[in-house]
């Protein structure tokens, strides 16, 4: 019981980064496609300021599901980063180097530098989840056992690729709803409108993509795919397609603040059901929960540790997004970043 709790709060935290991280890797993605110096300057501020309060600790969450992972359950932990540390590399250099893009980048003087650095945040934010999904992808399509040697075909086969491109779509869909809503905030009325339309793409590009990891799942992910047609797991689709769907009619009602809770809902519900459908295994289908499970007494003080920090940090990341939703916390400005000028700055 211990660890099939354990295995929950994982899932539950891997939700939280899906949503909380997604939501600022899918405002990168729409940096990235902002375009050129002149057409993508509006967007872009918009995305410095929505970001710059909540980004880092967004990736606590990141850090939580490894803490949980190797702690909880060193045998899965040793067999995903043996069988996947090049694209779990990958992604974490797109981790470094988005974080590096996105400080340096408001802060820099200089054009070239600017462009540098924003390229840097951008196409960091299109790798990272990719390759974050990848890797689950090749979870899921039973690739990975506890002996599994690295190789191309663990997260390069179908399922991990479309697994990649949904992570990238439902983050760029988290990230347009959000700033739909960071635009009203910041008083940005003509990327309201700008923003909704790419979150009504992004959906779209989610629904495609799902319609075609329906075949290839089914052929490629038969225990998962059997777990997300039937029981809880197909409860969770249906509640998350009806959670998009809302989001869709909100948008096009111009609902901007609901939108934000029915898309997080939809991603969420989408993380808890993949959870469902490889219950009990955590590498399906050759390590269940209790074969990956520590000791017992390890078990409890990770669920006692748990429990402290829920009481602890978690009334303090509850405020510090209830202020950011409502606009009290105020990003740095260019006179509290400006540096010394030097020759060649602005050019």
């Amino acid at each position: 019981m211990m660890a099939e709790l354990i295995a929950w709060v994982l899932v539950a935290a891997i939700a939280a980064y899906a949503c909380a991280g997604g939501t600022d890797y899918g405002a990168g993605f729409w940096d990235l496609m902002a375009g050129g110096a002149d057409r993508g300057k509006r967007p872009r501020w918009l995305i410095d300021h929505a970001m710059a309060p909540v980004w880092e600790v967004n990736n606590v969450w990141l850090i939580f599901v490894f803490v949980v992972m190797w702690t909880g359950f060193p045998t899965m932990f040793q067999a995903v980063f043996e069988a996947m540390w090049l694209p779990l590399a990958l992604a974490a250099v797109g981790l470094v180097l988005r974080g590096a893009g996105f400080a340096l980048r408001k802060p820099s003087r200089r054009l070239a530098k600017r462009r540098v650095y924003g390229a840097m945040f951008a196409i960091s934010s299109l790798l990272t989840p990719f390759f974050l999904g990848a890797v689950l992808g090749g979870i899921a399509s039973g690739r990975v056992a506890v002996g599994t040697t690295a190789s191309a075909d663990a997260w390069a086969n179908s399922t991990s690729v479309l697994t990649g491109l949904l992570a990238i779509a439902a983050t760029a869909f988290l990230g347009a709803v959000f700033l739909c809503s960071d635009a009203r905030r910041f008083g940005a009325d003509d990327l309201v409108e700008y923003f909704r339309l790419r979150a009504l793409l992004a959906f779209a590009a989610v629904v495609v993509l799902a319609l075609i990891a329906l075949p290839v799942t089914h052929s490629d992910a038969q225990y998962v795919w059997e777990g997300l047609t039937g029981g809880w797991g197909l409860l969770l689709v249906v509640l998350a397609a009806v959670g998009g769907l809302a989001t869709v009619l909100l948008l096009l009602r111009r609902s901007y603040g609901w939108s934000r809770y029915t898309s997080v809902a939809s991603v969420a519900l989408t993380v808890g059901a993949w959870g469902f459908a490889q219950s009990p295994y955590l590498l399906p289908t050759s390590l269940t929960v209790a074969e990956a499970a520590g000791a017992a007494h390890t078990l409890r003080w990770l669920a006692i540790v748990t429990l402290i920090a829920i009481v602890l940090v978690g009334p303090a990341l509850v405020l510090l997004y209830r202020l950011d939703t409502l606009g009290e916390l105020e990003p740095l400005t260019d006179a509290d970043t400006r540096a010394a000028r030097a020759p060649g700055d602005n050019v």
